[in-house]
């Protein structure tokens, strides 16, 4: 994907696109390129081998997706209902609740605190992350918000002899703020976060580093944020070839598709789009699955410092 970069460099985006190479890669590759943001984000590894679901669930189903080494669950939660029965509010999903899980996590690493202020600083970020917060979009946040802030976590990590599994809330509680939106009508947002114990720990004995610029052009593509997070925590780490095969992948990243042919054109788009903001990034893929091999972090560690 690096050659994509290359021939950006030396004829240009108008240039690459009389070539026969997607046209979001390209759009995506050169946005990136000639981006100033140098802002980094950060997410505990978790994530990164184990994401949540792209699209809505019933709001009573619970999510579970696999890999090598890493099984998530995640519970939905629930909100006292308008009669005797409590209702389900569903699992977190989609390109939004991702942003946001990133948007915590980032700010609990940079401030050292469990205690996140949502409002004015979430709309900000996620402005800068290329999402403007009106309309449609804001009942999309608050209710990404409320999903993340009620489900229940459930780590299962797989060793050589033994499984451990670690229990969690993304948050210990909030604050809701009443206010009246754009349509005039009383609504309500979360304004106010303080992250589970757990989770904060976790998140700072495990973070993996990505770059904001990377986030910001992959904002609408949930699978490949979920494919630039993965590569981010593996690539740097590998000392030799990594084979990857393609049940492994599908298990991974596509537990929801049901044909392996269906999955395998969806994941090379995805690739394709988390490779053009990750030029050092080394992956190849044949009819077997893909190959990692070592490559330098999206964060060089100077940076980092």
């Amino acid at each position: 994907m690096a050659k994509v970069h290359r021939i950006i460099e030396q004829i240009g985006r108008q240039g690459a696109l009389q070539l026969d190479i997607d046209r979001r890669v390209i759009d995506i590759a050169s946005g990136y390129m000639s981006s100033e943001e140098l802002g980094i984000g950060f997410l505990y590894s978790g994530w990164a081998q184990a994401a949540l679901p792209h699209r809505r669930l019933k709001s009573s189903a619970a999510w579970q997706v696999k890999s090598d080494h890493v099984t998530l669950l995640v519970e939905p939660g629930r909100r006292p209902g308008k009669d005797a029965e409590p209702e389900y509010v569903g699992v977190p999903y989609g390109s939004k609740a991702r942003l946001i899980m990133l948007y915590l996590q980032t700010e609990a690493l940079k401030t050292n605190s469990r205690e996140i202020e949502i409002g004015k600083s979430l709309r900000s970020w996620l402005n800068r992350m290329g999402i403007p917060i009106g309309g449609k979009a804001v009942a999309d946040v608050r209710d990404q918000a409320e999903r993340i802030a009620r489900c229940r976590l459930s780590f299962h990590i797989k060793t050589a002899d033994s499984t451990g599994f670690l229990n969690q809330n993304i948050i210990d509680s909030g604050m809701i703020t009443e206010y009246d939106d754009a349509t005039g009508k009383p609504t309500s947002f979360l304004d106010a976060v303080k992250l589970s114990e757990n989770f904060f720990q976790q998140l700072k004995r495990h973070p993996v580093p990505i770059e904001e610029a990377a986030i910001r052009h992959l904002n609408g593509h949930s699978q490949a944020l979920d494919i630039y997070c993965w590569l981010a925590y593996r690539l740097h780490v590998l000392k030799k070839p990594t084979p990857v095969t393609w049940a492994a992948l599908k298990l991974q990243f596509g537990p929801g598709v049901a044909r392996m042919d269906h999955f395998r054109t969806g994941f090379l788009d995805n690739l394709g789009l988390a490779l053009a903001v990750y030029p050092a990034a080394k992956v190849d893929v044949d009819r077997t699955g893909a190959t990692l091999f070592p490559s330098p972090p999206p964060v060089k560690p100077k940076t980092l410092s």
